[in-house]
């Protein structure tokens, strides 16, 4: 049996700036709405035919792998996570196979929306704790700006969203005081409906059904989050699933050098950090200047607290997820 350990991370966000004054220009909204309930300023979003889910994931990978000195000849499988493919099949996985020129092994998509990578992280390290694999690709990357409604109609939801996309190699660990200690998984699918893009699906309206109604005031292809309702089990189960890790590894709130949340809403975050009588140097928050990424928003944060110095050996790091699904999920990391 091994650990897994994370060699090497990276990120990469479009250069296209969107702050809350541009938005307030297309929508009725204005910086001090935006801010009050969510604490973003701006946000990236892709320049049409310039930035994909994939051709992204693949700028944050290369530099993941760089760092991780692990060659590329060397990854033994890729783990994208993501809900917002390229294509509807195949998944961007096999894309960033081949766009990085990596020998044919095997690639899986995720899809857990906000918790997608720590689920990601999950699977990977399971796969190296097994002697399965010894390095793995693990992306999380998101393009959210093209599939919104970029109306007042749409503003409770558009202004959240924004695009960019993290990475991270895994690889094999065989000091067990080290790597990934633990990861925890959850799903409560009776709240599907409440933060969900519905349409097009295959099991109620797919595109011809959509084209054939021609309805202006169709929103059924947009996201629609029940925005209370989110807020209100995310806080509840953010703290759960943080407390099930550090109980886990016979751990105190006290242990935790560095918390990553994901970047749903500031808010959240500061609630949870509040809860745990975290300092600001406990917690990392970037959502500010990047909005939701959702599954890219965990590692792009992770890089950024890694690449400031904030995260040093011998941390214990949390990371930790809510989001559609519902679905939740934690890891603990001795670094």
């Amino acid at each position: 049996m091994y650990h897994s350990k994370i060699a090497g991370l990276g990120y990469y966000v479009p250069s296209n700036v969107v702050t809350n004054d541009d938005l307030s220009k297309i929508m009725d909204t204005n910086d001090e709405w935006i801010q009050e309930r969510t604490g973003i300023q701006e946000r990236r979003h892709i320049i049409r035919g310039e930035d994909t889910t994939t051709s992204m994931g693949v700028k944050a990978a290369k530099i993941a792998i760089e760092r991780s000195g692990v060659a590329k000849e060397d990854i033994d499988f890729v783990v994208f996570a993501t809900l917002s493919p390229d294509y509807y099949f195949p998944g961007p996985g096999v894309l960033v196979q081949r766009d990085l020129g990596l020998r044919t092994v095997g690639a899986l998509d995720v899809r857990n929306q906000c918790s997608g990578f720590v689920y990601a992280i999950s699977v990977a390290d399971q796969y190296i704790k097994t002697g399965m694999y010894k390095n793995i690709l693990v992306i999380g990357s998101e393009v959210h700006s093209t599939g919104l409604d970029m109306t007042t109609r749409g503003r409770g939801v558009s202004v959240i969203f924004g695009d960019g996309a993290g990475a991270a190699v895994l690889s094999r660990e065989e000091d067990l005081s080290k790597g990934i200690l633990s990861t925890h998984l959850h799903s409560e699918g009776e709240h599907a409906e409440e933060l969900a893009l519905q349409a097009p699906g295959m099991g109620a309206r797919w595109v011809t059904d959509i084209i054939a109604d021609n309805d202006p005031n169709d929103e059924s292809y947009y996201p629609y989050m029940n925005g209370q309702f989110v807020f209100k089990n995310a806080v509840v189960r953010f703290a759960e699933v943080i407390n099930e890790g550090l109980e886990a590894n016979g751990l105190q709130v006290s242990d935790i050098d560095m918390l990553i949340p994901h970047q749903a809403n500031l808010r959240i975050s500061q609630f949870i950090q509040n809860k745990f009588k975290l300092t600001d140097d406990q917690v990392h928050n970037n959502i500010q200047k990047y909005g939701n990424t959702t599954a890219a928003s965990i590692p792009i944060a992770l890089t950024e607290a890694w690449e400031q110095g904030k995260i040093k050996s011998g941390d214990t790091v949390v990371l930790a997820a809510f989001g559609s699904g519902f679905t939740w999920a934690s890891a603990i990391i001795k670094w």
